[in-house]
């Protein structure tokens, strides 16, 4: 492809984020490459890899306002222009920007383009087989992350994986007909399920590497986590399960007890800290809420704290040093952005109806009637309710005002640990284990199989069940016979890491659709605006061949905003052609 001669300076600018990497960006200045210095070396792939995902982070825009403000939690506000509107109340216009597909195809011809230069080079014997085969299983799962999006908001698409001139190639419908979605995950499986590497980039090798204090393997996707996925919308839900727990146990051989316990797993740290819990300074008191610990600093800690290696799974940084300019503070920010979108009233009302927990001992207290949660989401400034996720690097936690008005640092926050208990949890209940999947999300698998005395042995885990569903969680106490410490005996739980009681399920209720509603609700207060909300309404959807599901979510966004349209959005997303954007280019 013509563009892909501009390739390699966006690598430039993704790598120059960490101000090293000279060997991956020997390259010539200007506006375009001679061919003859592409593709050379293994450190010119890891240019290729680079420039691939600088791309990828010009997409983190259009991945929030798609994957959210379509759903339930998020909202326009006077400040935005009618093509935001448009999304929101599910009224797009063919016309309408950001329903255009063109962008994430842009990205996949490249994706193409390098994918076909590193046979190349495995030919030419430019490559190792080693080196080729993680830098070509990253790229092919990027792609196929991208067509699981296009899928996700166009319904039917074209699949093309050839090198094309130009992206106008891609409406050629005679050579690259439309696959439906259940046709697409059918393609995208098969071809990433055939791919012989499927492991993080190997450690301390390029692009594996700690530089000025970031570590890149988190930028690259995971690709168990995608293949996870994958299959989880397709309903095998054994195979995703299976993905899913292979990198809940990523650390399970690591030599520091506290990366093991922690890491992917949401276990507690016996130091206190890098744990990610809500916690207060007095007993259900909102005053004593601890504001600069915890849960809320898993947004705006260094990549290189053990914090956030425990937590998060897939982030990309944005350095306000360099291109593409984080576009986060434009926005959500009141201050210094253009505040374009801001937290619903359907959101608010979801966190408030949570219950915190209690002191249970004498003098009893109850638990005040609310999820913390959305006070560390989201924050009233200047009368305003924002979106600070994104946000806690730019602006002072205690004040809401601007760190440095020119320092606009942030995160594009792909994938944590709780979407990974959660979408496990989600494939455990549908492959029946209803048990696990509830204790998953609420106070953990020993609470879930609790020990009526000290001996856990036939208590706290699974291990009569099959792999994926065998857990050991047991702990007997420091007095207890046998003793035990096992593996997953730290894991808290969703909830109760949120300090909130338990999720219940009403009397007679259909086990999985009540635990599947709660895990979908559990996601949107713990992963708002993640980038995850429509997928999740959508896929449940699907699964229960059940369009209220979604449009009554959507339709109460709507109506409690006081939205125009409320009654038209709920009626065009009860049926399935409405779930869809218009495929214009």
């Amino acid at each position: 492809m013509k563009k892909l001669t501009i390739l390699f300076l966006s690598a430039a600018c993704f790598c120059t984020v960490l101000s090293s990497c000279k060997k991956m960006l020997d390259v010539m200045p200007g506006d375009e490459l001679d061919q003859s210095q592409m593709y050379r070396n293994v450190y010119d792939a890891d240019a290729a890899v680079i420039g691939i995902y600088g791309k990828f982070q010009g997409l983190a825009e259009r991945y929030i306002l798609l994957n959210e403000l379509r759903a339930d939690m998020l909202n326009y506000t006077e400040n935005a222009d009618e093509n935001l509107r448009q999304l929101s109340s599910h009224s797009v216009a063919e016309d309408n920007p950001y329903a255009s597909p063109r962008p994430f195809y842009e990205v996949i011809l490249n994706c193409n383009d390098v994918l076909k230069n590193f046979d190349i080079m495995l030919k030419d014997k430019k490559m190792k087989e080693s080196e080729y085969a993680s830098r070509y299983a990253d790229i092919t799962c990027l792609r196929s992350f991208l067509y699981l999006q296009l899928g996700i908001h166009y319904g039917e698409i074209p699949y093309v994986t050839s090198p094309l001139e130009s992206v106008e190639a891609v409406k050629d419908a005679k050579n690259y007909p439309k696959l439906s979605f259940d046709a697409l995950l059918d393609t995208l499986i098969k071809a990433t399920e055939a791919l012989t590497y499927k492991d993080e980039y190997p450690s301390g090798t390029s692009p594996n590497i700690n530089v000025d204090g970031y570590p890149t393997v988190k930028w690259f996707i995971n690709k168990k986590v995608l293949l996870g996925d994958l299959n989880l919308w397709k309903g095998n839900y054994v195979q995703a399960a299976t993905y899913y727990r292979q990198v809940m146990e990523t650390a399970a051989n690591n030599s520091n007890d506290a990366t093991m316990y922690t890491m992917y797993k949401l276990g507690w740290d016996s130091n206190g800290d890098m744990d990610h819990y809500i916690s207060y300074g007095r007993i259900s008191d909102a005053q004593s809420l601890v504001w600069n610990t915890q849960w809320r600093i898993m947004y705006e800690q260094a990549a290189n704290s053990k914090g956030y290696e425990r937590e998060w799974v897939w982030a990309i940084p944005f350095d306000s040093k360099f291109k593409p300019e984080n576009p986060f503070v434009k926005l959500f920010s009141p201050i210094g952005g253009k505040y374009l979108v801001k937290p619903s009233q359907e959101a608010f009302d979801n966190w408030n109806s949570q219950q915190q927990l209690g002191n249970t001992s004498a003098p009893a207290v109850p638990g005040l009637p609310y999820d913390a949660r959305g006070i560390l989401t989201c924050q009233n400034i200047n009368g305003q309710p924002v979106v600070m996720k994104y946000l806690w690097n730019y602006l002072n936690w205690s004040t809401m005002l601007p760190v440095d008005m020119l320092k606009r640092n942030s995160t594009w926050f792909l994938f944590k640990q709780t979407h990974l208990h959660m979408r496990f949890a989600e494939a455990a209940n549908r492959a029946g284990k209803h048990l696990l999947a509830w204790g998953l999300f609420n106070n953990g698998i020993a609470g879930a199989y609790p020990a009526p005395t000290s001996d856990v042995t036939n208590y706290h885990n699974t291990l009569f069940e099959p792999y994926p569903f065998n857990f050991d969680a047991r702990n007997s106490g420091s007095s207890g016979i046998p003793y035990y410490r096992a593996s997953w005996y730290r894991n808290i739980g969703i909830r109760r890491r949120a300090n909130l009681v338990n999720y219940a399920i009403a009397p007679g209720a259909d086990s999985t659709l009540a635990i599947e509603s709660g895990l979908i609700n559990e996601t949107a207060l713990e992963d708002a605006y993640e980038g995850t909300r429509w997928p999740d309404l959508l896929r449940v959807a699907l699964r229960r061949n059940d369009p209220s599901f979604l449009a009554e979510k959507v339709y109460q966004k709507l109506k409690k905003d006081n939205v125009p349209g409320a009654e038209a959005a709920r009626a065009k997303l009860m049926d399935k052609s409405g779930w869809y954007l218009p495929f214009k280019f």
